[in-house]
């Protein structure tokens, strides 16, 4: 980690909660990065929990995976319940005696079989900059996102505004190496040879859902999906929105901001 980096996170004075919303292709992957990097958040996602528990055998682990195998979508309640049950494990936020679902974050804990991390959520309240995290993939929906304030004070929504065309473009250009997850783009990020992966060298290749046709309707969807979301958080007064062509042009706006919120 570089100097630079160094003095960017001593410059957090309080736990940053944050949410970053935008449409595929708009580079959240890229900005979540460089959070990471640059304020040394830590990454909660909720995919990731998941797995875990269900890895885990943990009740709600098990609870879930029946879900999926019988081709269902996981409960909100039961989201929350795991990702409260994480940020209460790592000491990050506070428990609360009850919620409207009857349920404590002891309880979340117990639940997933955290029986001492239980013990300690009770005393478990902190502000300060370590205790800052990146929540990725959840919310998506206004009812995940009241049941997520239910439990846990987030206090930064950031949403990526990328022009359409520009997203298009880059998917016109992207090229993938699957095994890896490796992503190149022909305009920005070439592969050293066209065509083949810079490790491997195996060739790449374009996703199935990567074509500009089919994209602009996942487009459209996202939006239609997202719109009450981010109206939500706006109605809050959480949500900000950065707008950019370019990750290199999205980034110092972000950074300025949330030194300007935390720092």
């Amino acid at each position: 980690m570089s100097a630079s980096t160094a003095n960017h996170a001593r410059k957090l004075r309080k736990a940053a909660r944050v949410i970053l919303v935008g449409p595929p292709g708009a580079g959240k992957g890229t900005q979540s990065g460089r959070l990471l990097e640059h304020f040394r958040l830590s990454a909660i996602s909720s995919g990731d929990i998941l797995r875990e528990n269900i890895r885990n055998r943990t009740p709600l682990g098990m609870q879930a995976e029946s879900v999926m195998r019988g081709g269902g979508l996981i409960n909100d309640a039961v989201m929350v319940k795991l990702i409260v049950g994480e940020l209460s494990k790592r000491g990050w936020v506070e428990s609360r005696p009850t919620t409207t679902s009857g349920i404590t974050v002891t309880g979340a804990l117990e639940i997933m079989g955290h029986t001492s991390a239980a013990k300690t959520a009770r005393l478990a309240a902190s502000n300060c900059p370590s205790s800052s995290f990146l929540l990725d993939g959840f919310p998506r929906t206004v009812t995940q996102a009241e049941s997520l304030d239910k439990e846990v004070d987030m206090n930064f929504v950031v949403n990526l505004n990328v022009p359409r065309d520009v997203i298009l473009d880059r998917i016109a250009n992207r090229m993938v190496h699957e095994p890896s997850g490796r992503v190149y783009n022909n305009t920005w990020n070439p592969p050293q040879v066209p065509g083949y992966d810079d490790v491997t060298g195996e060739k790449l290749t374009k996703r199935a859902d990567d074509c500009p046709e089919t994209f602009a309707k996942r487009l459209k969807s996202y939006d239609k999906s997202t719109a009450p979301l981010l109206e939500y958080y706006d109605k809050t007064g959480l949500l900000w929105t950065v707008s950019g062509k370019s990750s290199d042009e999205i980034t110092p706006q972000l950074d300025a901001e949330i030194f300007r919120r935390f720092g």
